[in-house]
């Protein structure tokens, strides 16, 4: 008989948000978003990592190459999170400093997001989930080469316990109630989803 399902919820007291690889170079493999609507999800979940005031690590990977800089506007956001410029390393698992940075959170909970989702997100998500951590996915704020390899790449994170969402979900979930903050959560969902601004004008005009 199989053992009863548990809800795992994001928890903002228990969760860390990891920024993988999103470098100038980089984002131009993403293929499976196009370029609009790639930099708005990163953005909107750049912009819940600091409102709800979430630990994050930022890292690159070999910046001096074709992968380029981090995009600067993540780092406009979040100018005081945890940034670690991989010299090498494909799996940012594999950096000592990287892992430190993590572990040093104290949280249990990790939101990741990254390009390329097949290699620069699926590897230290197999890694994070083999040492004891809960991994959710942010999909739309992933990309890569392809919508099959990112399929394949969601399949091989699932299959090993890894929770896919949206940066939508994200933020729903952590914020829990709409009376914790009215005005700041529909601020970022109006700021990122443009039927949501509307939405918002009408309530407000209601008001």
């Amino acid at each position: 008989m199989k053992d009863k399902f548990k809800y795992h919820r994001l928890d903002k007291a228990e969760a860390a948000v990891l920024l993988i690889d999103h470098q100038t170079g980089l984002i131009n493999l993403v293929q499976d978003y196009t370029p609009n609507e790639f930099r708005n999800n990163v953005l909107a979940l750049t912009n819940i990592a600091h409102y709800f005031k979430l630990p994050t690590i930022l890292t690159t990977s070999f910046e001096e190459g074709p992968n380029g800089p981090l995009v600067p506007e993540i780092r406009d956001i979040l100018p005081n999170a945890a940034y670690i410029p991989r010299p090498g390393q494909i799996n940012a698992w594999d950096n000592e400093d990287f892992v430190k940075a993590v572990k040093a959170t104290k949280r249990k909970q990790l939101i990741i997001a990254g390009v390329v989702t097949d290699v620069c997100v699926a590897f230290p998500t197999l890694s994070a989930l083999e040492e004891g951590f809960e991994v959710f996915v942010c999909v739309d704020a992933s990309g890569t080469i392809n919508k099959d390899m990112r399929e394949a790449a969601l399949m091989r994170m699932i299959h090993a316990g890894a929770q896919t969402m949206s940066w939508f979900s994200i933020a729903s979930e952590l914020h829990r109630d709409w009376r914790n903050d009215v005005e700041g959560l529909a601020n970022i969902l109006s700021n990122h989803v443009p039927n949501y601004r509307n939405l918002i004008n009408s309530y407000q005009q209601k008001k």
